[in-house]
């Protein structure tokens, strides 16, 4: 299971220290569920670059006894694919029963099937494309300018002085936020009422601007502005053609059996993108919806429809083999 851009290996479980909400698919994992613990091993790596246990820029550089910050080096997707090889293979597992992700983690999914295809045995792409489009580009450089615009970026290298660019990460929220959710629900949640007693004419918020404020306070307490930008970046390169002919020729390389879904009131990663993916990958279904009142993050919230592909590609497998985990 491969994370989106601010999740982590906390998959699954109640808050706990270093994990202040519950696993990011929760409903989605354990025993009688989609992914049933009692049945399969599930693995979700952190992602290189990222803060949450694997190497980022937070880490200690080797050698100079300080953090990596600005010096830590640009990654890729298929880069980020190649240290996730190297934990299969230090876990000896040879093949994936079924490697899924969604967002910035179906960009990495559709990297193991494209790279290692005698290692995918099932793929479930979700609200994910096979590339970064220009959009894609010009939102993250937004919230890629809001954090190295902030006074206290000093270069990536603010780890150890006490002052993080803690405004600037929380403007790239803001912005990210509201492209990971739709415009229908917002208006329904919020409206134009104000938060609480405050007055929007006299300086107070408006309700919707309270929410995106909550989210940016949740995301600096538990994220680094460095990896931010590390893994945003990542994003921007994704283009699973690059040196590979194009897409239509590395997603021929595929021979993983296949659902691609979006969802229905995705702005960010529009149904098109899905259905370009399952066009190209010959051993793909046709292209499910999510339906979902939520946006891009519907994937992550409608656990039940995606349960319900999780069950479709593990419904043929054989029982569970030594080395042969989703």
């Amino acid at each position: 299971m491969l994370h989106a851009l601010t999740g982590d290996s906390h998959v699954a479980g109640p808050a706990e220290p270093g994990h202040p909400s519950p696993g990011w698919w929760d409903a989605l994992v354990g025993p009688g569920r989609a992914l049933d613990t009692d049945r399969w091993f599930v693995v979700a790596p952190n992602v290189l670059g990222g803060c949450q246990g694997s190497t980022g820029p937070a880490s200690v550089r080797p050698g100079s006894g300080r953090p990596w910050g600005g010096a830590f080096p640009f990654l890729t997707q298929r880069d980020q694919v190649t240290a996730e090889t190297g934990l299969a293979d230090a876990l000896g597992i040879d093949r994936w029963a079924l490697v899924v992700g969604g967002s910035m983690g179906g960009m990495r999914a559709v990297e193991w099937a494209v790279s290692h295809p005698e290692r995918t045995g099932a793929l479930l792409l979700l609200a994910t494309s096979a590339e970064a489009t220009a959009e894609h580009i010009a939102w993250a450089d937004i919230q890629l300018r809001a954090v190295r615009d902030d006074p206290h970026w000093q270069g990536g290298d603010y780890h150890d002085t006490g002052h993080g660019p803690l405004a600037g990460l929380g403007l790239a929220r803001r912005v990210a936020h509201v492209t990971y959710r739709a415009e229908p629900e917002l208006q329904a949640r919020f409206g134009r009422l104000p938060q609480g007693a405050e007055d929007p004419f006299h300086g107070g918020r408006y309700r919707v601007a309270s929410y995106l404020d909550h989210h940016a306070d949740k995301l600096n307490r538990r994220f680094d502005a460095a990896s931010y930008v590390v893994l945003t970046e990542a994003m921007n390169a994704h283009d699973v053609g690059r040196g590979r002919g194009g897409a239509r020729a590395a997603l021929a390389r595929v021979t993983a059996s296949t659902l691609v879904a979006g969802v229905d009131s995705d702005r960010l990663y529009p149904l098109a993108q899905q259905e370009r993916l399952a066009a190209l990958i010959p051993s793909a279904d046709r292209p499910r919806v999510v339906e979902s009142a939520y946006g891009h993050d519907g994937f992550l919230i409608e656990t039940e429809q995606v349960g319900r592909m999780v069950r479709e590609l593990l419904a043929p497998s054989a029982p569970t083999l030594p080395g042969s985990v989703p």
